[in-house]
């Protein structure tokens, strides 16, 4: 059985051991992603301040300014942080229980730090990721399907 190179980089990014057997490795890696990640198209939203065209997100410390539900999108929370520059704006819409886990406030420092599959986002103290914004076509490949032998 054969896995992508890019579910083993993920994997990888997710801190999963790639000792494991091929279908251990795709089957933690698709659950471990729906916990921990999201798309950008579902995780990043537009600000009237932003300049993220494209969604592009500079890589960089970034502090929380505000902290909201996500409109219409219920068991999601919504992080807006910016950089020093007033320009850098990003809008993060974070599952509910990702958001308590790291139980963020207005003010905590974070980081956001680009990667070949999509973006990292984590907390400033201790540089520790635990959030991807997987870029679309990443993500959908970790889409979980029925496999026929």
């Amino acid at each position: 059985m054969k896995i992508s190179l890019r579910l083993i980089t993920v994997a990888a990014a997710l801190g999963l051991s790639l000792n494991a057997q091929a279908d251990s490795v795709a089957s933690s890696a698709s659950s471990a992603s729906s916990a921990s990640s999201g798309s950008v198209s579902d995780s990043l939203s537009s600000s009237s301040n932003s300049s993220n065209n494209g969604r592009r997100v500079a890589d960089g410390d970034y502090r929380i300014i505000q902290i909201a539900a996500t409109p219409e999108r219920a068991g999601r929370t919504r992080v807006t942080m910016q950089a020093d520059n007033p320009e850098q704006r990003i809008v993060l819409d974070l599952p509910q229980s990702t958001f308590d886990r790291q139980q963020l406030a207005v003010g905590d420092a974070m980081y956001a730090h680009n990667r070949v599959y999509g973006i990292e986002f984590g907390r400033a103290d201790n540089r520790q990721p635990f959030y991807l914004v997987l870029a679309d076509e990443w993500y959908s490949e970790l889409a979980s399907r029925p496999l026929s032998l």
